[in-house]
């Protein structure tokens, strides 16, 4: 049984930083892809931060430079470290992850991901 589990979310003050951990169980593989998304109330979701099956990064335009993805093999945990954010970050974040090694970052945005978590929400005040 795949679980993941997202925690850490939380409120902020624009320009502060939060740190949002996903931990999954059952996993056929930590390795496979895995990513970090968001969805705003009213907006489409978007893919935000991933990392491949060879530790490759890729982030969203919006948020490079200010997010950092990130696993933790050992502890089965992926994280997303949030800094200097916005109240545009503002929205429910989920971690996702494939179930192929193959799945690139740009086919896991495109939603071809097998697991996903419930969310943590993120909430950035001006």
């Amino acid at each position: 049984h795949v679980q993941l589990v997202e925690s850490g979310g939380g409120s902020a003050q624009a320009g502060g930083s939060l740190r949002v951990s996903c931990v999954a169980s059952g996993l056929p593989d930590i390795s496979e892809s895995m990513g970090w998304f968001r969805q705003a109330a009213g907006k489409e979701r978007e893919g935000v931060a991933c990392i491949d099956s060879s530790g490759r990064t890729n982030y969203a335009d919006s948020v490079e430079d200010r997010f950092t993805i990130s696993k933790d093999n050992a502890k089965t945990t992926l994280y997303l470290q949030m800094n200097s954010l916005k109240p545009d970050d503002t929205a429910m974040y989920y971690c996702a992850a494939a179930s192929s090694a193959w799945t690139s970052c740009s086919a896991l945005y495109r939603g071809q991901f097998t697991y996903r978590g419930q969310g943590t929400q993120v909430t950035v005040s001006s």
